[in-house]
């Protein structure tokens, strides 16, 4: 039988040893603390300040009615309630919704998918990854005037195209509704290859011993995208969606290089719409209070995904 000296001796000297003070590498572990924040504190102090600045003057142009010389009066939060119910303001906010949908939600899409096909013994796919990111590498304004090429006039290749497979005159760029469908198109084809490869990575942390396991359990092949790859990819997924739905909103070069916000607003977004307000039409306070209701709608957005990140992550 072993005796209960023989059981404490050994907990009482490991009690000793944990009671034994911080020695001097502990203490110099604990001043590195104030060492690094005295060292960042300068980047940070002038990251703060070259962010506020123009936040604040943003702010002040909110609250005034002058131009883009003189700050005018002080009008509190009228021009806000004049821009709520211009109905212009309106319709850029429609396009801005239906546009930033489809970039998100599309290009996630054909992301998913052609990261999905690319996981598959696909023949020289290694070529292939790099040529689906040329869209997303060429710079806006190279694809925005090759599109302006493929769809401008009736002698561009595709009404050319359209005229030979017996639609007639379709005209991409003039009519209203064929051009919102354009300029969404157009985003898809630039936005899918950011898409690819943040679902591609994600998919790659995806252990394949789970779809071994779910394989063996019968889990046919939706089974298997909407039970396991869906919810172990939920995390990247949402904060895709989140600088997506910013890179869409925030897309002044896609759509004013490729329609300028015509035919007659149809493809207007809110950052076009401030932009001629305040460049055009040379209201500032205007320009800018539709600037700040867009960072409100984004800011709510970012809150409520972030949100759902915390939920997957539990």
């Amino acid at each position: 039988m072993i005796e209960p000296q023989a059981i404490s001796a050994p907990v009482r000297r490991t009690a000793s040893r944990s009671a034994v003070p911080a020695g001097p590498g502990r203490r110099r572990r604990s001043g590195r603390g104030p060492t690094m924040t005295a060292m960042v504190a300068p980047s940070l102090i002038l990251i703060v300040l070259i962010n506020a600045y123009p936040l604040v003057y943003a702010a002040v142009q909110a609250t005034h009615h002058g131009s883009l010389i003189t700050t005018g009066p002080y009008v509190g939060l009228d021009n806000f309630s004049t821009v709520l119910s211009d109905p212009a303001f309106w319709r850029a906010a429609r396009f801005t919704l239906v546009f930033t949908l489809v970039g998100v939600f599309v290009s996630w899409a054909v992301g998913l998918a052609l990261s999905l096909l690319l996981r598959s013994d696909v023949p020289g796919r290694s070529v292939f990854r790099v040529l689906l990111l040329l869209p997303w590498v060429v710079p806006v304004v190279v694809s925005a005037t090759s599109w302006n090429w493929l769809v401008n006039t009736s002698d561009s290749p595709l009404p050319v195209l359209a005229r030979t497979l017996g639609f007639g005159d379709v005209a991409f760029l003039t009519d209203p509704t064929l051009a919102a469908v354009t300029v969404c198109a157009f985003k898809v084809w630039v936005s899918f290859p950011f898409m690819m490869m943040t679902t591609g990575a994600a998919l790659e942390a995806v252990d394949p011993v789970v779809y071994e396991a779910a394989r063996m359990d019968g889990a046919g092949r939706i089974q298997q995208f909407l039970h396991i790859t869906l919810p172990l990819i939920a995390r990247p997924t949402y904060i895709g969606w989140i600088l997506m739905a910013i890179f869409c909103v925030n897309d002044f070069p896609t759509i004013f290089l490729l329609t300028g916000g015509g035919p007659v607003d149809a493809t207007n977004s809110l950052v076009v719409y401030s932009y001629r307000l305040v460049f055009q039409n040379f209201q500032p306070g205007y320009g800018v209070a539709v600037a700040f209701l867009m960072t409100a709608v984004l800011t709510a957005v970012a809150a409520v995904l972030f949100r759902q990140i915390r939920r997957a992550a539990q």
